[in-house]
């Protein structure tokens, strides 16, 4: 039976810290993250910037103390229900441990933290070729936002911002 804790990070404890890197490097080395390791400047400044930002939830998953998943979440405001939502931001599962049941209790986990807070929904954005992800995605609940019948479904679009 694989053994799995699974924790709210604590970014001030420096153990939670290498975790947080070490999963969001094999998340953003991975084909569906970004297919390349962090930037040197990301890795840097990567636990800095989480701290400071007044709105984020991480939850790890760990099997003999090891990393083996993350969920980087934010939280968020929903202006039409007038409650906070929370975001998926990152979300990955180390492959050895792929299919045992570890992305299934992350986001139970991030579901339970939206119930607890008075959160409206959950919102997350997904590879549209993922299909593992879309899977599990999907068995857990969530559905592209369709807002109104007519207008068709909600797409996540993105602006790049150069200096």
């Amino acid at each position: 039976m694989l053994e799995i804790d699974f924790i709210k990070a604590d970014l001030t404890n420096e153990v939670h810290q290498a975790a947080v890197l070490a999963m969001l490097n094999c998340y953003a080395s991975d084909a569906m993250g970004d297919g390349k390791p962090l930037s040197e400047y990301a890795s840097s400044h990567l636990i800095e910037g989480l701290v400071r930002h007044p709105t984020t939830v991480i939850f790890l998953a760990t099997r003999d103390t090891m990393p083996c998943g993350i969920a980087i979440c934010f939280r968020g405001f929903s202006t039409f229900a007038a409650k906070p939502l929370i975001n998926i931001h990152d979300f990955y599962v180390a492959a050895e441990v792929r299919g045992q049941g570890v992305g299934r209790a992350l986001l139970d986990a991030v579901e339970n933290e939206a119930r607890a807070t008075g959160c409206c929904k959950l919102t997350l954005e997904v590879q549209e070729n993922n299909s593992r992800a879309r899977s599990i995605y999907d068995r857990f609940g969530f559905a592209q936002a369709v807002y109104a019948a007519d207008a068709g479904g909600a797409l996540f679009m993105s602006k790049p911002l150069r200096p």
